[in-house]
């Protein structure tokens, strides 16, 4: 075994025993499953309550209300990288899904009654959360969103469509973006968002998109027909909910960030143990001179990204990462992330492209990473814009 998983000076006693656990918890329930839930397109609904049931799901809930009470990202960190070790990275985005993006909001936002109701059982696992941004026209562009809630006295009147949304077709709560004011003038203030609960009337869910990787996370497209809500469904103010999501974006980029991190290491370091073992031309891949070359290349460039995105988690705890600094971080690791697993793919040769191995899983799992969050083309446009101040 490579030493790519050597202890980092970010991580402290807790966070390693932390980590042991979550090692010991997928050793016990997941490993043996990964294949088998690829194969099935799902992930068993018991496999969450497991995973709540320690504590995994709810670290930042409020101990009060069934959680942790942990706002350290670096136990998440730890987290997101002994899946990846393991190659559970349909299990990862689900939980990335719930805990990183979904859960903020619901904590950051909801009134005590309204937090009595969710977030208890998001954090055992028995709700599962699921955020849903994305329309069919719009894509990353959060201003074209069309999907509507009008007033109707006390009462909301929900009406749109979403697509790709993780977590889709298993979610019992859905935090949803809308459009609450058409004026023209609107600008920021014409977004709003709501909580929306399985069994609502009017919300249905479309078929359950068959992806090219993470196959066993569920992703759905979602259906409002008329959905009346209660005014207790509205999250926060109306007419802030653009606001929320800039100060929730730079969480779920650095969660896509870390991802990529921990993937590229997991692949470097299945590469590294099997061209110590496989042999060409009679002596092990590994003493060839182009495949040190390429080993030193991308353990440089994973390292040197992994030292941005470590200090961007200490940052992220301290609240002081901007949406422009997390948009840095997500774009140029996951673009590292998908270099590296394709370079390590030709390391394996012929191997690199059957199921069985990891790496070829992870092939096809890495190429969302710069797609999801905000495209990498998104990312850049946020960095230069605030770089030249154009619009």
């Amino acid at each position: 075994m490579s030493d790519l998983y050597t202890r980092r000076a970010l991580f402290d006693d807790e966070h390693e025993a932390f980590r042991l656990s979550v090692r010991q918890f997928l050793s016990r329930e997941v490993n043996d499953h990964i294949e088998e839930w690829d194969e099935a397109g799902d992930i068993p609904r018991e496999i969450w309550t497991r995973a709540g049931a320690p504590g995994f799901l709810g670290l930042p809930v409020p101990e009060d209300l069934g959680g942790s009470g942990v706002e350290d990202y670096r136990f998440r960190l730890a987290m997101i990288e002994e899946s990846a070790r393991v190659g559970a990275t349909s299990l990862a985005a689900g939980f990335s899904t719930h805990a990183d993006i979904t859960l903020p909001y619901l904590i950051d936002l909801t009134t005590p009654e309204q937090a009595k109701r969710w977030l208890p059982k998001m954090a055992t696992g028995e709700f599962i959360g699921a955020i849903a941004m994305t329309e069919p026209g719009a894509g990353s562009d959060l201003q074209g969103i069309r999907t509507t809630a009008r007033r109707d006295g006390d009462d909301w009147i929900l009406t749109g469509s979403k697509t790709f949304i993780s977590n889709g077709i298993n979610a019992d709560v859905v935090v949803v973006v809308a459009r609450t004011n058409s004026a023209p003038d609107a600008g920021s203030k014409a977004f709003s968002l709501f909580a929306v609960e399985t069994g609502t009337p009017g919300f249905t869910r479309g078929r359950r998109l068959k992806k090219v990787g993470l196959r066993a996370q569920d992703t759905a497209e979602l259906s409002f027909d008329d959905v009346r809500l209660g005014p207790d469904a509205l999250l926060g103010q109306e007419g802030h909910g653009l606001y929320a999501l800039m100060s929730h974006l730079p969480l779920e980029r650095i969660s896509i960030a870390a991802t990529a991190c921990a993937g590229a290491r997991a692949a470097l370091t299945w590469t590294i143990d099997y061209i110590q073992q496989r042999k060409a031309f009679g002596k092990p891949i590994a003493e060839f001179q182009n495949t040190q070359f390429a080993i030193a290349e991308m353990v440089t460039e994973l390292e040197v990204t992994q030292a941005y995105v470590d200090d961007a988690v200490l940052r992220l705890n301290r609240r002081e990462l901007t949406a422009v600094d997390a948009a840095k971080a997500k774009w140029w690791a996951s673009e590292m992330h998908k270099r590296i697993v394709d370079r390590c793919v030709q390391l394996f040769g012929g191997y690199g492209y059957v199921l069985e191995y990891p790496i070829a899983r992870a092939y096809a799992d890495t190429r969302i990473t710069t797609i999801f969050g905000g495209t990498t083309e998104i990312m850049k446009m946020i960095i230069a814009r605030d770089i030249l101040q154009v619009r």
